[in-house]
């Protein structure tokens, strides 16, 4: 991601069922998503539903998913759109500051974020060190 349902497996046994929460491009929120599903079903695959945000810098996931990056300082709206993706009945939250990031999701949103959801978080992007995944970890 963000790719297309083109490139579904039938191998897999499980995908990410992935919709970029703060996209401004209706194709990356659902209609590859929906292009998909028939796909999904004839092949077998379980989708695990995960709300996507991608949060400042955004590095090229954000540039290619067109998202309106949640800046690194706000942490209200990341509560919000985490707490949207557990409504809509994801599985998952995804906090993803971009590949290559030159640092991860602060750890204060974080925080906030676990402790406002009920569901499981990820969070990935600009985790370059053991020093940097110690924080995102405790966070």
């Amino acid at each position: 991601f963000p790719s297309s349902s083109g490139s579904l497996s039938r191998h897999a046994d499980a995908i990410y069922f992935m919709s970029l929460l703060n996209s401004r491009d209706v194709r990356i929120v659902v209609g590859e998503q929906k292009r998909a599903v028939k796909r999904i079903k004839e092949y077998g695959i379980e989708p695990i539903p995960m709300g996507y945000i991608i949060v400042e810098p955004g590095m090229k996931v954000g540039e290619v998913g067109q998202a309106d990056v949640v800046k690194r300082g706000d942490v209200d709206s990341a509560v919000e759109y985490a707490l949207t993706a557990q409504y809509f009945g994801m599985k998952l939250v995804y906090l993803e500051a971009g590949s290559g990031a030159p640092e991860p999701v602060p750890s204060p949103m974080i925080n906030a974020v676990k402790k406002e959801i009920d569901i499981p978080l990820v969070v990935g992007g600009g985790i370059m060190t053991g020093t940097a995944a110690q924080a995102v970890a405790k966070a």
